[in-house]
């Protein structure tokens, strides 16, 4: 018997993000059909690799949305309104009108720019199609996934929470048949601080009557997509001022074995110059509707088990009673 319940995650500002799992713990080294290459070395065997002593968080996005018109922008920001001009972030009007304009702040953008000679540029190619050479995966951030590992270019940094987009590969699961993804929208074209957290289900699987013997139950956690999260103007984890920027959300699918933007619908009062670090994040409909809500609107969550709960019975009372109301020509009686 097998039962499945999915979890959605909420974000909070600043975050205290958990998953420090990857998906070797709970997806079997299993290998798919798929032709092996032949033997080939690294792409760059003489690239130094990092491997940092701790643990960090990843998160991506970067765009406000919106043109220099609307706010006080510096001079970083008009910079990245080539990448952000197809990614308008749709605000509540009523909750937009009752914001106040506030002051802009100074960015701190301390990301080292530094080119690796490994570096192969995947924007613009087909996607799906088989690279005919190996990478060196200790120069990109390893996202594992229930259908395959999703590779980004990972720049030099201290915090390693910096991503590369212009870069991107998928394999099948612990396979080394590197593919170029789906990528289902524009994606920054310079680095960017990342967090990332998982969503997914949990699957409990309980023996059969005829073993009393086996263990009660086996749990395996199944990672179904991927957030990345931009760090609100690419401030450090411990910046006085962190916090994440819940309008630029990039969503990897397991699935389709794709990366795209969520489109985020921002409900809170003040539009783009509100207090972000009020912002809570509603995560819907299996990882695909996001909703920014004030942090005062939280549900506990039996308010929210009994809301779901409340929905399923009501549909379940109207199969019924369809039945009832069908009585005259219904095949059941």
């Amino acid at each position: 018997m097998a039962t499945t319940m999915s979890t959605a995650t909420l974000f909070f500002s600043p975050p205290f993000f958990t998953p420090k799992f990857t998906s070797s713990l709970f997806i079997s080294n299993s290998l798919l059909p798929f032709p092996s290459l032949k033997p080939k070395p690294l792409h760059s065997p003489l690239t130094p690799s990092l491997k940092p002593s701790f643990l960090v968080r990843v998160d991506d996005g970067d765009a406000d949305g919106g043109g220099p018109d609307e706010y006080d922008m510096d001079e970083e920001e008009v910079e990245e309104l080539d990448n952000k001009k197809d990614f308008d972030v749709e605000y509540d009007p009523l909750a937009a009108a009752s914001g106040a304009t506030a002051a802009s702040t100074t960015i701190d953008v301390d990301i080292s720019i530094s080119q690796s000679k490994s570096f192969v540029s995947t924007q613009g190619w087909d996607s799906d199609m088989v690279v005919d050479y190996r990478i060196n995966e200790e120069e990109f951030h390893k996202i594992s996934l229930l259908d395959c590992d999703f590779f980004i270019r990972k720049p030099p940094d201290p915090d390693n929470d910096v991503y590369d987009f212009r870069e991107m590969y998928v394999t099948p699961p612990d396979t080394d048949v590197y593919s170029i993804p789906k990528v289902l929208a524009p994606m920054p074209e310079k680095y960017i601080r990342c967090a990332k957290s998982d969503y997914g289900c949990y699957n409990v699987t309980e023996p059969p009557i005829d073993a009393p013997r086996d263990p009660l139950y086996k749990t395996e956690r199944e990672v179904l997509k991927v957030f990345l999260t931009k760090h609100y103007r690419n401030r450090r984890l411990g910046d006085p001022e962190f916090v994440l920027d819940f309008e630029e959300i990039y969503v990897i699918d397991s699935k389709t074995k794709s990366i795209t933007r969520a489109k985020v619908l921002v409900t809170v009062p003040g539009g783009k110059n509100r207090d972000r670090k009020s912002d809570l994040l509603v995560i819907r409909d299996n990882g695909n509707s996001f909703k920014i809500i004030h942090a005062s609107e939280k549900d506990d969550p039996t308010t929210v088990i009994e809301r779901e709960e409340w929905v399923k019975t009501r549909q379940d009372m109207e199969r019924h009673l369809r039945k009832l109301r069908d009585f005259s020509v219904s095949n059941w009686f």
